[in-house]
């Protein structure tokens, strides 16, 4: 099997020859080439060419191809600040008051700059790949997280307490509306897989209830946007999201990633048998300022809980730092690569 085959058989809950491996590993891809993340960001060709060297170097199945965190608020008005060596971020919406809504223009996230080379990063590398290596367009915010930069976090929280259900569902729709914007651009790229992110809707930061009304509907519908375009749908949510796992599989989603803090056995237990995982090594405490001892027995560890299940993608919790040590990423690749 080659890796786009491993991934797609852990997909459909077939048996891969090895353990398939999506690494989530863009700023360490960059540093690695020699490219800064504002060289990076700018230049398909660039990004094209540091996943490549990438998978030259370590052999993985699945490039999850992410641009920033930002890319998306900043499409619909959000301030972002790009800075020369890290992913780009927001320290402030760009609506002040919900009632401001009104006067936004309707998104068209398409006319934004970094959303077109995100777009063409992605084209370069299914067309260089084909169906040899398994490519995933990841489009940033879901809509809850969207919402958040918009407001800003604080107002946001305070938002879900004090303001007027038709209010957040106004914000959300127009949220769910660009982030189905991204989706459907990204599915016309030519890639295997979409996926969005929605941290600020797990467990740390909102109640379990909270996600049902707000979050998990509107991701929902990004399911179903993939699905109509005939791809699956990867969810992303950092944290120990626990107690929101089933509410999770509501989504309809094929995949579900998530980070070191989620109980293993708990994922296993509650979605192994419909969905497949995406996980879920520490990429902080472990891959990257670990030793390949500790590396190797965290990954084994992982990969015996999921020894009889099929539906598993190796991959560390969530975006590797870029001074992740060369010698520990490889050791969790040749651990898998080993298993079976």
């Amino acid at each position: 099997m080659n890796g786009y085959e491993r991934i797609k058989s852990a997909l459909k809950g077939e048996k891969p020859d090895k353990i398939p491996v999506m690494l989530h590993n863009f700023m360490m891809a960059a540093h690695e080439h020699g490219v800064t993340m504002e060289q990076y960001r700018n230049s398909p060709k660039l990004i094209a060419e540091c996943f490549i060297a990438s998978i030259d170097k370590y052999q993985y199945d699945g490039i999850l191809i992410d641009l920033d965190t930002v890319t998306l608020a900043g499409a619909v008005g959000v301030p972002v600040d790009f800075p020369v060596n890290d992913p780009a971020r927001t320290h402030q919406g760009n609506l002040e008051n919900l009632e401001d809504l009104i006067n936004l223009k309707p998104a068209k996230v398409g006319d934004y700059k970094y959303i077109q080379i995100w777009l063409e990063s992605v084209r370069l590398l299914k067309e260089y790949y084909k169906d040899e290596i398994y490519i995933r367009g990841n489009c940033d915010q879901a809509p809850f997280t969207l919402a958040s930069m918009m407001r800003g976090a604080q107002n946001w929280m305070l938002d879900l307490m004090i303001a007027t259900d038709d209010q957040l569902e106004a914000l959300l729709a127009y949220c769910t509306d660009a982030s189905a914007q991204f989706v459907k651009l990204m599915t016309q790229t030519g890639c295997d897989m979409v996926s969005n992110g929605d941290s600020p809707a797990g467990p740390e930061m909102i109640s379990p209830e909270m996600y049902l009304k707000y979050a998990m509907p509107y991701e929902k519908k990004m399911v179903e946007v993939a699905h109509q375009a005939g791809l699956p749908y990867t969810l992303h949510i950092c944290g120990d999201t626990g107690v929101i796992l089933e509410h999770m599989l509501l989504t309809g989603a094929d995949a579900i990633e998530l980070d070191y803090k989620t109980d293993v056995n708990k994922i296993l237990n509650s979605i192994s048998n419909t969905t497949t995982f995406i996980g879920n090594i520490d990429p902080s405490g472990v891959l990257a300022l670990g030793t390949p001892v500790l590396v190797r027995q965290k990954t084994l560890e992982l990969l015996t809980i999921y020894q009889d299940s099929n539906r598993f993608i190796l991959n560390a919790g969530c975006a590797l730092p870029h001074t992740t040590p060369s010698e520990n990423l490889k050791m969790m690749i040749d651990t898998a690569r080993s298993f079976r």
